[in-house]
């Protein structure tokens, strides 16, 4: 008698069109579903770049900030950049591209850097749909202490400032997408949705700009909750925070050219390590000022 043996073949999943993404949030992400990205070329990664400066800085910070490195996720532009993330940290994602060439210094505004930061801004989203919740870091951010505890539980997106007026609800506020905390909810997936469509609604101009151009109708329309981020806290060039004792991160923005940011930024880890290496009653004397005028900070 012939016996018919019948097996239970399951088709293999499809593949991700992710790669492995899916993978590096579920490893990175706190327990609330949040990671911490940031993304670099290859002129961002070599020896005593920027990204050594960056993870420096969490070295040097207070209140356990370094802990806070197991849930950052580098997103990567090219493959060099993509190695040399694996070399340094455990959460690298290397994002495939077409048309650009990743690996060099894009200046500000050129036709290469507006499709880097479009890029940029669809791969949040694509964080958000996925139901992650994101605090994006530009690499230029020095992080001193944890800035998690002046995002509002109530925002739906808390974004840094250019310049802060006082209000840190008010659309006066002057945007900075370097430093941009987003909840995924369907508030924010709609609200990335628009602010792709601005792209070509605005041609020519960067995604930042773009955000201040649609955030009164956004408002509006989604009931969306915006903070602008305190520049006392959340500081950046273009509106310094003096105040070392209060101070948890510090964006090099307002400042064009690696060699720039390099050159200030360095000032500002020398200072704070010997601001950190001093006694408390020193600290709070307010005697430590970063180092004025730098190239860019002042």
């Amino acid at each position: 008698m012939n016996h018919v043996c019948i097996y239970n073949v399951q088709a293999p999943a499809p593949a991700s069109p992710y790669g492995d993404l899916e993978e590096v949030l579920r490893r990175a992400a706190t327990k609330d579903r949040t990671v911490i990205m940031t993304q670099i070329n290859l002129a961002w990664t070599k020896p005593g770049s920027l990204l050594d400066l960056f993870f420096e800085s969490f070295r040097l910070g207070e209140g356990g900030v370094s802990r806070l490195l197991d849930h950052l996720v580098i997103v990567t532009m090219d493959p060099a950049a993509y190695e040399g993330c694996q070399a340094v940290h455990r959460h690298c994602y290397f994002l495939r591209t077409t048309g650009v060439d990743y690996r060099s210094e894009k200046m500000f505004m050129s036709k290469d850097y507006l499709e880097m930061m479009w890029g940029r801004n669809k791969f949040q989203q694509t964080i958000l749909e996925l139901g992650y919740n994101f605090l994006f870091t530009d690499v230029d951010v020095m992080w001193f202490r944890d800035p998690f505890r002046h995002i509002s539980m109530g925002a739906d997106i808390a974004i840094s400032s250019d310049v802060f007026i006082g209000d840190p609800y008010s659309l006066g506020n002057f945007p900075n997408g370097g430093f941009l905390f987003v909840r995924s909810n369907d508030k924010t997936l709609d609200f990335y949705r628009s602010w792709q469509q601005g792209r070509w609604r605005f041609f020519g101009k960067h995604e930042q700009d773009v955000f201040n151009l649609i955030k009164h109708e956004q408002q509006a329309k989604l009931g969306i909750a915006i903070q602008f981020l305190d520049t006392t806290y959340i500081s950046g060039f273009c509106q310094l925070s003096k105040d070392l004792n209060k101070i948890c991160t510090l964006h090099a923005n307002c400042c064009v050219g690696l060699g720039a940011k390099m050159h200030d930024l360095r000032g500002v880890l020398d200072v704070w390590r010997n601001y950190t290496a001093a006694p408390p009653d020193e600290r709070r004397s307010g005697k430590f000022q970063w180092k004025l005028p730098g190239i860019c900070i002042h």
